[in-house]
């Protein structure tokens, strides 16, 4: 894999993200635990750390797309590598019948 491309447009929307996250307190997208916001990025395991919903180095052409950026763990991120996001199959049966009740 070569190195990643980056522009000032890039920066910006990161930069954009980051903030509206942070004001948020936006938990990890993959595990759904707080992140630690205060901690410089991507230097500790609960650190944020921006996350594609499509990897990068399978979608390119969605790198530079705001609409894929999520916020994660840094540690997260790094397990999940390149892996496509996760895909319920389905509403939970649980979910189902209380509904079905109604």
């Amino acid at each position: 894999m070569g190195a990643r491309k980056t522009t000032r447009a890039f920066e910006k929307d990161k930069a954009a993200f980051f903030a509206k996250c942070r004001a948020e307190h936006a938990p990890c997208w993959i595990c759904g635990q707080p992140i630690d916001y205060t901690a410089a990025k991507n230097t500790t395991d609960d650190s944020y750390s921006m996350d594609h919903f499509l990897p990068v180095s399978t979608h390119p052409d969605m790198q530079f797309d705001p609409a894929g950026f999520r916020p994660s763990h840094t540690n997260c991120n790094r397990a999940r590598g390149n892996k496509d996001p996760y895909q319920p199959i389905g509403r939970l049966s649980r979910v189902w019948a209380d509904e079905s009740a109604m």
